[in-house]
């Protein structure tokens, strides 16, 4: 995947989240300079008719109105994916296939327990350690949420609700089951 699609995805991915990110975060996040980042975002609004705003309250971006990202592909010419798609490729008889690349979710935690905030290291990508709130990223939801349950910490999810609603769906469904 290329930088720039890297940085459209993490980008869409954090708007879409409520988390108001700026191009001096990007910028950061991707040790990029502020013009690169300022035209990433002149490039999802351009070409991608990404509805971005500023929000001067939060200081960082929103959507407008609801916005999805076109999926992300790649062909069977791509070095980085040529072991992938040679299965679909040796099946179709084509020369080109495409694989649609996942796009990372990403979910702000309370965690007060430092051991359960350590065990989780590997999926921060910034904290406030005094506040205990951590920003994880993750791809697998169901990974990530039974991760978070064996911890056996008194995690709470602030946001996105949609994986706070399926946590409390499927703590519902154990319970049900074993009663």
């Amino acid at each position: 995947m290329s930088g720039r699609n890297a940085r459209i995805q993490w980008l869409h991915n954090r708007i879409a989240s409520g988390n108001y990110p700026n191009e001096n975060l990007l910028a950061q996040r991707f040790e990029i300079s502020r013009r690169q980042a300022e035209r990433d975002v002149s490039y999802m609004k351009k070409e991608l008719g990404a509805p971005i705003v500023y929000s001067p309250k939060h200081q960082g971006f929103e959507y407008s109105k609801a916005f999805d990202l076109p999926a992300t592909l790649t062909t069977g010419n791509d070095d980085d994916y040529s072991g992938i798609t040679a299965k679909f490729t040796s099946r179709g008889g084509g020369t080109e296939s495409a694989v649609q690349l996942q796009i990372p979710y990403t979910a702000e935690l309370y965690i007060p327990d430092k051991l359960a905030a350590l065990e989780l290291r590997n999926f921060v990508i910034s904290s406030k350690p005094r506040k205990n709130l951590y920003v994880c990223e993750f791809h697998s939801k169901e990974l990530f949420l039974g991760l978070i349950m064996s911890l056996d910490s008194e995690i709470k999810i602030i946001s996105p609700a949609w994986l706070r609603d399926k946590a409390i769906s499927s703590a519902e469904k154990i319970l049900k089951n074993n009663k």
